[in-house]
């Protein structure tokens, strides 16, 4: 039975994924915004996996979250499916620093790159309707979803990137 959780153990961090994106756990935010809790988990699988593993799991993640929010207008999925393929692209490396300080700069750019399409969508759908000075907080909060993801990012991805080493 302990054989079966230890080999699994990639995909039960996998289930806490939509965990923390539910808790969203007020002492972690800044300006009231979290990290992008899904490309944490996304970049290191995808790494060791490869572009179509992390593709499709990202397409999993996009499902998921979109399942689990109210609003069913906008959609994940396209930006994680992207940035599972991309993740997928990076070759690990050996020097530890520069590693740490890469998951970052990745993390940071694929939480851009979700949270612009999520705001083109909802910016294509309500452009109509009022001006673009009405979505100026819609970009500070990418803003600070960007830079806590990309802070937390060194710290979660080098823990989770060894733990999905060991068990590949």
């Amino acid at each position: 039975m302990n054989k079966f959780f230890i080999k699994k153990l990639p995909l039960i961090f996998f289930i806490f994924v939509p965990i923390l994106f539910l808790w969203h756990p007020n002492w972690l935010g800044f300006l009231g915004v979290q990290p992008y809790w899904p490309l944490l988990w996304l970049l290191p699988w995808s790494m060791i996996n490869g572009s179509i593993n992390g593709l499709i799991f990202g397409l999993f993640l996009g499902l998921i979250l979109d399942s689990l929010t109210l609003d069913s207008n906008f959609t994940q999925i396209p930006g994680l499916i992207l940035c599972g393929f991309l993740f997928g692209r990076i070759k690990v490396h050996d020097h530890i620093l520069v590693g740490h300080f890469r998951y970052g700069l990745i993390c940071a750019f694929g939480s851009a790159l979700c949270g612009t399409l999520y705001f083109f969508q909802i910016l294509l759908k309500n452009f109509s309707d009022s001006t673009f000075t009405l979505f100026i907080p819609s970009v500070q909060n990418i803003l600070a979803e960007v830079f806590l993801t990309g802070f937390f990012a060194p710290l979660v991805c080098s823990q989770l990137l060894k733990i999905f080493k060991i068990f590949k």
